[in-house]
């Protein structure tokens, strides 16, 4: 097939038919652990361009294996061509890392015909995720820092529990009095629900002074 291309070369391609049933398992193994990762999502917003990274890169990477196949040269030709081109997209969860990694992992494995170590190792990671999902060390985004004034006498045990009803946690990270009988709290927050709507439930009990909430800032470490 494809005879009508000039000067061919003589590389051993597999069919077309081998190379569409490879693209479409490495398109299926990829979107399960994209779905996986939408699931146990926990933040405010879901990043949707990462879902679609997580799919495309995994037929991205079978397509280059099938295309390396067992040349040292063509390898070695795919690795300068990636040094070319430079990520700068910065990653700071590496949780996200590690879902990408493996979507690509179930590309290559595909690309190169291993179908049983693909669909194992995407049914393993998927099943170790879901399960991480519901026990105790579930992974929660803190994207949001809460400064809360409140008087004195405010239960606070109450107040927090208020805050749990719209946030998957909360962390105190910090606590001080001032002279004017005010404690001032600091918390740290992965909300589930609009962070207005959070806000406006605070401001609307007798005791909080002041409520503001802001982004955290994540720093790129290394």
């Amino acid at each position: 097939m494809f005879d009508f291309f000039p000067n061919q070369p003589a590389y051993q391609y597999p069919d077309i038919i081998n190379v569409v049933y490879v693209l479409g398992w490495a398109f299926f193994l990829s979107s399960v652990i994209a779905i996986v990762h939408r699931f146990t999502f926990r933040g405010e917003y879901y990043p949707a361009q990462f879902f679609q990274a997580l799919v495309l890169g995994a037929i991205v990477t079978a397509m280059v294996m099938m295309a390396v196949g067992d040349s040292l040269a063509r390898g070695l030709g795919v690795f300068g061509a990636m040094a070319i081109i430079r990520f700068r997209t910065r990653i700071d969860d590496p949780r996200n890392v590690l879902f990408l990694f493996a979507a690509m992992s179930s590309g290559l494995a595909v690309g190169v015909y291993g179908f049983t170590v693909s669909f194992a190792g995407t049914i393993i990671f998927c099943l170790g995720a879901l399960i991480l999902h519901y026990s105790p060390f579930r992974v929660f985004v803190h994207g949001y820092q809460l400064t809360l004034s409140v008087s004195t006498d405010t239960d606070m045990k109450a107040l927090e529990q208020l805050m749990m009803d719209y946030c998957w946690e909360i962390k105190q990270t910090g606590v001080d009095s001032t002279a004017e009988g005010v404690n001032r709290y600091e918390y740290s927050l992965a909300i589930k629900s609009s962070k207005d709507e959070f806000i406006r439930s605070l401001e609307k009990i007798e005791q909080v002074k002041r409520a503001r909430i802001r982004p955290i800032e994540f720093q790129n470490i290394g």
